[in-house]
């Protein structure tokens, strides 16, 4: 008489397990964003400029030096870089400002950056600038005028070496 009893306790609590993952599957609603909401997403990685400039070796030092370590005639007296500072505007308002130290135990690597800020959809000014040698003047700025439409994503990207930030506006569906 045991079995069937078991076997009873265990449908209904097999029952009451799938009920509470079928509630919690519907309910409470997620908003990914609401209706009259775009993402922009702040995403890249770059590395700053050294904190100390690196120089050519005097031919007397070089003449003081083992021959094996002669192939490298330039000194760097620090690997460590400067932070890399970089703000958002949006309409003249600024959305974001960071400071980022590099990473690594020298701060010799790259300072990275992921960060997803929520704006109402419309047409809007955006300027992207970043500073990544010491000082206080930035040595690049982007600004454009976008459409941001409801439910897309903006993303924000930053590449040196083709002259620096990067706007794409993507499907939120596209990911």
């Amino acid at each position: 008489m045991a079995k069937p009893l078991q076997y009873i306790l265990q449908g209904l609590f097999y029952a009451l397990f799938m009920g509470v993952i079928g509630y919690f599957s519907t309910f409470p609603e997620y908003t990914y964003m609401h209706p009259d909401e775009t993402l922009i997403k702040l995403s890249f990685g770059h590395a700053g400029q050294l904190k100390e400039a690196c120089r050519e070796r005097t031919a007397e030092e070089l003449a003081k030096m083992p021959a094996y370590q002669r192939k490298s005639t330039v000194i760097c007296p620090s690997r460590e870089r400067a932070d890399v500072v970089i703000e958002l505007e949006m309409d003249g308002k600024q959305l974001y400002h960071v400071v980022l130290k590099p990473a690594g135990l020298s701060h010799s690597g790259n300072s990275n950056i992921y960060r997803r800020i929520l704006v109402k959809a419309g047409t809007h000014t955006i300027k992207a600038r970043l500073r990544d040698h010491a000082g206080d003047d930035f040595n690049y700025a982007h600004e454009e005028t976008v459409n941001l439409a409801p439910g897309r994503i903006m993303v924000i990207d930053f590449k040196s070496a083709t002259g620096g930030f990067i706007f794409r506006n993507k499907n939120a569906t596209q990911g």
